[in-house]
């Protein structure tokens, strides 16, 4: 690596703790919303078992809906890093 600055190693080091941040609590979110949504899904299964197929769907949409927070998250976490 070249010689930095103090001005810039901080600046850089600043960019890698922005980033891992950003995506750390950005994962959070997600991870509490699918946790969510598998736990109702599932009670939800065991009072109504006939209805397996159409809650499969259904929450596998909601968790895809869920997950491109987590996404988001990720695509800030690149830009940090890149730019």
């Amino acid at each position: 690596m070249a010689d930095l600055s103090m001005a810039q190693a901080v600046a850089e080091s600043a960019k890698y703790l922005g980033a891992g941040l950003a995506m750390g609590i950005g994962a959070m979110g997600p991870a509490l919303g699918e946790g969510h949504i598998g736990q109702g899904a599932m009670e939800a299964m065991a009072r109504q078992p006939e209805m397996v197929s159409t809650l499969t769907t259904r929450m596998l949409l909601s968790q895809a809906v869920t997950e491109s927070t987590g996404l988001y998250s990720l695509l800030i976490a690149f830009m940090i890093l890149l730019f």
